[in-house]
């Protein structure tokens, strides 16, 4: 798993029909995506906007593929773990670090059975990954939990408005800015518009972008 920042369609390459009762391994097929092609190295811009003002810490990448965002934050001193179900884009992330001179920890999970160590993070990242609505609520809860008291939750994902120019075809994966801020409980959340060029046909693109800070646990029973 990981994220597409260039608003390109991440369907990937063609491959051979599955049987409807055998589900797709998620490792394995973005092992084919990764291996296809150059994913991109640059992090994303509205993270460096968010996190370039805060003290390092521990920081946990969902679905970081190639590690772009997560090699970003250990060259500026954050303690990273990358989670990713593929074997081929955690390969490239450990070797993208090594050319950078940094390093991070690695761990190859499935996001949706994934369970992240709770109040242990001091941001967590997940960047384009997108969910079906009957699992979506519990994730975005189980990956809220790891956030430390007064860390933070940074999501940046495909717009609905995108639909057909970038991310997943299937719009109920899709997010609004309302859709979004919703997914938080606990959080103080700031949610945005983000639009660019780019997508095919050509865009404009739109992303949502979502800043949640993690309440003190006092502040999260008065909700």
């Amino acid at each position: 798993m990981s994220d597409d920042p260039t608003g390109q369609e991440i369907s990937g390459p063609p491959r051979e029909p599955r049987a409807a009762s055998v589900p797709a391994d998620p490792g394995v097929v973005w092992d084919e995506r990764f291996a296809a092609a150059e994913w991109p190295d640059k992090p994303d811009e509205s993270l460096v906007e968010k996190v370039s003002g805060l003290a390092p810490g521990r920081a946990l990448d969902l679905g970081c593929g190639p590690g772009r965002n997560a090699i970003w934050l250990a060259g500026r001193g954050w303690k990273v773990t990358g989670v990713d179900a593929s074997a081929v884009g955690l390969g490239q992330a450990a070797q993208r670090a090594a050319q950078a001179g940094v390093a991070a920890e690695w761990l190859q999970a499935d996001l949706t059975i994934y369970e992240p160590p709770v109040a242990q993070f001091d941001l967590v990242v997940l960047a384009n990954m997108h969910f079906a609505p009957g699992e979506r609520e519990e994730l975005f809860a189980r990956f809220g939990r790891a956030v430390a008291p007064g860390g933070h939750f940074y999501v940046v994902g495909h717009h609905l408005d995108s639909l057909g120019k970038a991310g997943p075809p299937d719009p109920a994966r899709l997010y609004t800015e309302a859709l979004l801020q919703g997914l938080f409980e606990g959080f103080e959340v700031e949610v945005a518009r983000r639009e660019r060029s780019g997508g095919d046909p050509p865009g404009p693109l739109v992303d949502v972008v979502a800043w949640a800070t993690s309440l003190a646990d006092r502040d999260r029973d008065r909700r």
